[in-house]
């Protein structure tokens, strides 16, 4: 684009160049609308006190009534007021030609042409339409704010994904490695299995979950491999349980939307130091609607030094709901001395639907 049709479009957008180029077109169709043939001085003079009550009565509406009273939502007052304006436009105009233009220009003869009945039709059109034009400006603008906050909220949500993905690859990945790296100096057969459900999740986290929707199918898998792998680690030393009832179908949920509770369950539980700990998941499919529950006791150790990243896994997820599933969901956390749960009522998508 050139660099004058750049400072052309500019020029437009701004309030005062709309404003200028409004009232010169006014000017110019109302001085050829007055004049008989070419225009002459008295008829400039003329078209330019009548524009004077219209340009009062427009910017009294537009900077005065409409602020303090229509987007107030005080509708009634605000007709009533409109009402009186434009009587007094044309009642002002009457006054300017009848009594007071005379004064200012003596060498000319000038009386108002029009009825008040006729005076109040032109101030009808000019505040009735500079009216719809100030309206329609504030809602493109207002749809525009909206686009960019929903394009702010995706990109949000983006960030918070890529986020979760990066907090769960590190520990997990180098702590699972050392349990397939000891499982190997046994000679465990439980080694291959292992290492495929370590290339399922990796490839899960990778490659299958950039999409804003994934088959809650795949994520229910992710899960399953997840927790195997832990339990893989854990072995004897915690009750890890994962129970899933209900049919996925073809029903489709945000990724990771709930990983953060399954690994706060094993960090926080499960790996904190504890005798006979255990994790207890819990997922229900019925129809359209998904139950999560999660359930683990508390380690004794000091967990001050997690507290920070463990509150900040929750408010992502919080987030993450309160943007993707906006009334469409109820999160529910207890938790006592001894115990920590989690409950989550899930609204899900079809196969057709995408997040609102």
């Amino acid at each position: 684009m050139k660099l004058s049709s750049v400072l052309l479009l500019r020029l437009l957008k701004n309030r005062v160049c709309q404003h200028i180029l409004f009232w010169d077109i006014s000017y110019y169709y109302l001085l050829v609308f007055f004049s008989a043939e070419s225009p002459q001085k008295i008829d400039l003079i003329y078209t330019t006190v009548f524009h004077l009550p219209l340009v009062t009565g427009v910017y009294i509406n537009l900077d005065i009534l409409i602020p303090r009273l229509l987007r107030r939502q005080q509708y009634f007052v605000y007709a009533i007021s409109v009402v009186a304006l434009i009587a007094l436009t044309a009642g002002f105009n009457m006054l300017l030609f009848n009594k007071v233009v005379d004064y200012i220009f003596p060498g000319y003869f000038f009386i108002s042409y029009y009825s008040f009945t006729e005076l109040v039709q032109f101030a009808v059109i000019y505040v009735g339409l500079t009216t719809l034009l100030k309206l329609s400006r504030g809602w493109f603008q207002l749809m525009e704010s909206e686009n960019r906050l929903m394009r702010l909220q995706s990109e949000k949500a983006d960030t918070e994904l890529l986020y979760l993905k990066s907090q769960i690859n590190p520990h997990f990945l180098f702590n699972t490695l050392n349990s397939i790296y000891s499982l190997s100096l046994r000679k465990d057969d439980k080694v291959p299995p292992t290492l495929l459900k370590l290339a399922a999740v990796m490839r899960y986290m990778i490659y299958e979950s950039n999409d804003a929707l994934v088959l809650l199918e795949s994520e229910i898998n992710y899960l399953r491999d997840y927790i195997a792998l832990h339990q893989v680690r854990n072995a004897g030393k915690a009750d890890i349980r994962f129970e899933v009832n209900g049919d996925a179908g073809k029903s489709r949920v945000a990724p990771f939307m709930f990983i953060v509770f399954v690994e706060n369950g094993f960090k926080h539980g499960v790996e904190a130091g504890m005798n006979d700990t255990f994790l207890h998941v819990r997922m229900d499919i019925t129809g359209r609607d998904l139950y999560l529950s999660v359930k683990n006791n508390k380690g004794l150790v000091d967990e001050t030094e997690n507290d920070a990243h463990k509150g900040l896994g929750l408010q992502n997820v919080k987030r993450r709901l309160d943007m993707l599933y906006p009334g469409r969901h109820q999160l529910v956390i207890q938790e006592d001395d001894v115990t920590y749960a989690v409950t989550l009522q899930l609204q899900l998508h079809d196969h057709q639907n995408q997040p609102s």
